[in-house]
């Protein structure tokens, strides 16, 4: 059967994960030396914890992948059949799980199929209401820019309106994203960069400023915006509305839109930086939980872009999409994992003040 492409309107990419993710995890993060409030990709000793999970503990497998997590995300935001995500998975029964998590949650998985590969995971490491990150790609890093331009693929690229790239993506292979991106941005179409983890800018900050002419949305949390100051000769500490304006100020292609950066703080408020108003930092403040609405914050900032990405598409402004985010976010760490509320509770916030 051919599904038609035209009524999805948001196009993300990244890389597909499978979260492993157990509580009380204290002593594996000390065992593998671990930050406890931290992203990173496997090393050669952290491959073990995978079977470890398995193995030792009780694990909730749950979707994850930024990128998809803020689909699924937008796809709880916006009308049925407006959100697709493209990535690399293997031929195994992770990738069959992903896949049923996405027809749930209303998001069209355009998979690359890895014949015999396997389907990345995440070690999700939850201690108190912080969480560390293990990462291992597998084949998730293995997209082709073949399965992207194919006729299965390139009429979701045709029809979107706004593409959502995760960073991680510039971990492997980043050619293909910034070629996409300058494809994309050269039909006026909005591309929304996420930073992903502080790791990013740190290493692959040369991929950063590559895509970076071509992205009108930047967003990131406090200490991805730090990781990034500090890898562009920057001294820091320094405050948010700064670091965004430095961020927004980056060279642009293509000028319409003016660039938006947005600087995520946890309970701590948001900073945005628009080019067009650029000594004029908005900050809005975010609604905290109590300390028993708090489950995790895993998936936490996925959650955020994906509610900003469902009121953008809607036709919101600004003020709505943050707060939109925010809302999001807060349903997200009332859970198990990046998870939303179903069936469905009214999320899009009305109205124009907030």
């Amino acid at each position: 059967m051919t599904m038609s492409s035209s009524s999805y309107s948001l196009f993300c990419i990244g890389h597909p994960l499978i979260d492993m993710q157990i509580r009380q995890a204290e002593n594996l993060i000390s065992k593998y030396n671990l930050n406890p409030n931290d992203a990173i990709l496997a090393g050669e000793r952290h491959e073990p914890i995978y079977e470890e999970l398995a193995r030792e503990h009780q694990v909730a497998y749950v979707a994850g992948g930024a990128a998809q997590n803020t689909a699924r995300g937008a796809a709880y935001v916006l009308p049925p059949d407006s959100v697709v995500f493209a990535g690399c998975v293997g031929e195994d029964e992770l990738a069959e799980q992903l896949k049923a998590a996405n027809r749930r949650e209303g998001v069209l998985d355009l998979y690359q199929v890895k014949k015999g590969g396997k389907t990345g995971a995440c070690a999700v490491l939850v201690s108190g209401h912080f969480r560390s990150l293990v990462t291992s790609l597998r084949v998730a890093k293995d997209l082709d820019e073949e399965h992207l331009w194919s006729a299965r693929v390139k009429p979701f690229i045709d029809s979107a309106k706004v593409f959502y790239l995760e960073g991680y993506i510039l971990t492997h292979r980043p050619e293909i994203a910034i070629q996409l991106a300058r494809r994309v941005s050269e039909s006026n179409k909005i591309v929304v960069l996420n930073l992903a983890a502080p790791y990013i800018p740190r290493l692959f900050n040369t991929q950063i400023q590559t895509i970076a002419p071509y992205c009108d949305f930047i967003i990131s949390n406090e200490a991805e915006a730090e990781a990034w100051a500090a890898s562009n000769g920057y001294r820091v500490p320094m405050n948010m509305p700064s670091i965004a304006k430095a961020i927004a100020l980056l060279p642009k292609a293509n000028p319409s839109p003016p660039r938006t950066v947005i600087i995520t703080h946890g309970s701590q408020s948001t900073t945005v930086v628009s080019v067009d108003q650029v000594d004029v930092p908005r900050i809005y403040p975010v609604e905290p939980l109590k300390e028993e609405e708090i489950v995790d914050t895993n998936g936490a900032g996925d959650a955020f872009a994906g509610g900003f990405l469902g009121a953008f598409l809607s036709g919101r402004a600004l003020d709505h999409c943050i707060k939109t985010g925010h809302n999001l976010a807060a349903m997200c760490i009332g859970q198990e994992g990046p998870q939303y509320k179903w069936p469905r509770v009214e999320i899009l916030h009305s109205g124009d003040d907030i």
